[in-house]
């Protein structure tokens, strides 16, 4: 039987190289929605991408000497290297520069005009460049300010071309009476009813300012505004106006468009307005989430208040990261993010319930039975508390995942993390253990573990890396499976007699203030960073460098350099951004890890020659003691290179 289809979307972002937390957070979603449904049995179609076109990309690209597809090309690699570091599994990543989607836009566009939906006329109103939002003089606040923004607007006069959205007034109400869903949460839908109520003007959907932006087909002096153009994506990356349009008949409608709540309009007004005039069957529901705001403010950059997210996973890896975001927030409403929030959800939720939970269980089967979990012999009235617990959970978690309460379903499941971490103490197995009861300790055990089992595929879609390694600790070989979490020792997903693998803490235990420190210094280092990038090749006033202190020919002969060979080399398991290297030098083999992911690959690696410091103090990085470090020069525009030997010369030969 073919399983059934699932199509959701994020927005088609605006293209930039910086983003924090707040823009991450729409995309983590729909991922763990992904996941989620993709668990369950659905065959998943997920779709984000970048809104390229518009004035204030051209501007940008001209203040940094490039021309508009140059300046996007970059900064669109930063954003899916961002993606891979967050795990998000996209099927299509669509660009409105893509040849394809140009192609089905401007067929659209004549199509529309050739119903009677687009007109020529003139347009004069205020404009605001960075929201690209035209606003009357009634919307405007302090006289001239966008609304959204709260930048100055320009008043703009020019020839466009119009789409009759005044015609949809009516239409639209009674699409949301008729599907009282189809914008949640409710708060959305009654801000856009009220909005629709004063009356809708038609759009300016082209424009002949700028020329940055696919051209109207039969007036070329004319290009198509982002209306038509970026929320058509949602189409055309299913390959809707191509020659291939399998997924689009496929997977359309969509489930869900999320979005931010700040473009609900453009979503649940402008596009279901323009599907209608092209006779295109809505999609089922958009849902708008609130923001993430720091000390309960929004996060800007001109604020000086940005968090991003890079930080935060390489410390304390990607999982941690996903699971405050979607814990912490209620997913339709306003949240705020403190550092100490983030490092006390750490501490409370991840190293105190779950962590201690995996750990000692683990501990006690290796104790207790040497290794081997055991199968159940008797069963209490306690166990059956937990036992029902567990197979109910999984309903529940689908209950809310239905209404996108990410932060309810995760709650779900720490009731029955915390449930598990007390049956240990109503059972306490050392005391089993030392009365020799070794059915009831048998029974202890089992549940334990099988609870675990179950837990560890009810956090697969929100924790990925933290289920897998819950399942490794338990032995646990086959594939996770969403309708075993409904049966307590499941055929498919048996346990009884595994051995355990115990590994490190999942999740060691936070010292607050110390970690406040570390991760807030992180956090403006990549800021720095970034800055420093940018003003690379901007010309400034020459300043006076501070003199390297000198060193004797006495200190540098304290250092070991020596020639090594890189014979294996993988991803760190706790880290994004560190490789864990296996060095030949000379007739030793050691293990070096180095913060150099961004930068290379385990397999282009494997085989090169590298200069290491030999004499360096061992130390532990996430877990893996490093012995030694390999040098590299990085210039300042954050290019990074290996040093090397000029020659070839054998592994093991010392510099000097």
């Amino acid at each position: 039987m073919a399983k059934p289809k699932y199509y959701l979307t994020t927005p088609i972002y605006y293209p930039s190289d910086n983003l924090h937390i707040g823009h991450t957070y729409t995309t983590v979603a729909a991922d763990t929605i992904k996941k989620f449904k993709t668990l369950q049995g659905y065959d998943v179609f997920f779709t984000t991408g970048s809104d390229e076109h518009g004035q204030k990309i051209q501007e940008k690209a001209a203040e940094n000497g490039l021309g508009p597809i140059e300046y996007v090309d970059t900064i669109v690699a930063s954003i899916k290297k961002l993606w891979e570091m967050l795990e998000i599994d996209y099927d299509s990543f669509i660009r409105t520069t893509d040849k394809k989607h140009e192609k089905a836009v401007q067929e659209i566009f004549t199509k529309l005009y050739e119903k009677g939906e687009i007109y020529k006329s003139v347009y004069k109103g205020y404009y605001c460049t960075p929201c690209e939002s035209f606003w009357t003089e009634a919307q405007l606040v302090d006289g001239d300010k966008c609304p959204d923004c709260n930048r100055p607007t320009q008043i703009t006069e020019e020839e466009s071309y119009f789409f009759r959205l005044s015609n949809y007034k009516d239409k639209l109400l009674k699409l949301y009476q008729d599907n009282p869903d189809f914008i949640q949460p409710e708060s959305r839908k009654n801000e856009m009813i009220n909005f629709i109520k004063e009356g809708l003007d038609d759009l300016s959907v082209s424009r002949t300012s700028f020329d940055w932006g696919i051209k109207v087909p039969f007036d070329e002096k004319h290009v198509i505004y982002v209306w038509v153009d970026a929320l058509s994506c949602y189409l055309t990356a299913l390959g809707y106006g191509t020659e291939n349009q399998e997924n689009f008949k496929d997977y359309w409608p969509a489930n869900v468009h999320l979005v931010g709540k700040e473009i609900m309009r453009f979503h649940s007004i402008i596009w279901p307005s323009l599907l209608m005039a092209l006779d295109i069957p809505l999609p089922k529901q958009i849902f708008g989430h609130g923001w993430i705001l720091f000390d309960d403010d929004k996060m800007s950059k001109s604020k000086g208040n940005v968090i991003y997210p890079e930080p935060i996973i390489d410390l304390y890896g990607i999982d941690a990261f996903r699971y405050f975001l979607l814990r912490e927030f209620t997913f339709g409403q306003d949240g705020s993010f403190t550092r100490e929030k983030f490092l006390h959800r750490l501490n409370s939720d991840l190293a105190n319930d779950l962590g201690n939970l995996l750990s000692r269980t683990v501990s006690m089967v290796e104790k207790y039975n040497e290794g081997i979990i055991p199968s159940p012999k008797s069963q209490e009235e306690v166990d059956a508390s937990l036992r029902e617990l567990a197979v109910s959970t999984a309903d529940k978690v689908e209950e809310e995942m239905d209404k996108f309460n990410f932060s309810a379903a995760l709650e779900e499941i720490w009731k029955l993390i915390r449930r598990t971490n007390k049956y240990v103490d109503e059972t306490m197995p050392w005391i089993l253990a030392k009365d020799e009861n070794k059915d009831r300790l048998d029974t202890v055990l089992y549940n334990l573990s099988e609870s675990l089992r179950i837990i560890s595929v009810l956090l697969k879609p929100f924790m990925g890396k933290t289920s897998i390694e819950i399942r490794q600790q338990l032995g646990i070989k086959a594939q996770a499976n969403w309708e075993d979490t409904k049966i307590w020792n499941s055929e498919e997903d048996s346990i009884a007699g595994n051995r355990v693998e115990k590994g490190n803490i999942i999740f060691p235990r936070l010292e607050i203030e110390k970690e406040l420190d570390i991760l807030e210094k992180a956090n403006q280092a990549l800021i720095d960073r970034r800055t420093k990038k940018k003003e690379v090749g901007k010309v400034e006033e020459k300043k006076e460098v501070e003199e390297t202190p000198e060193v004797t020919i006495d200190d540098f002969a304290k250092i070991e350099l020596k020639v090594a060979k890189v014979v294996n080399c993988e991803n760190h398991p706790k880290a994004d951004k560190l490789l864990v290297l296996t060095l030949e030098i000379g007739d030793e083999t050691r293990t070096v890890v180095s913060g150099i992911k961004d930068f290379y690959s385990p397999e282009d690696l494997i085989g090169k020659k590298v200069v290491a410091i030999t004499n360096l103090k061992p130390v532990k990085l996430r877990g893996i003691e490093s012995r030694g470090m390999i040098l590299a020069a990085e210039d300042d525009q954050g290019k990074l290179s290996l040093l090397t030997t000029l020659e070839e010369v054998k592994d093991g030969a010392v510099i000097s």
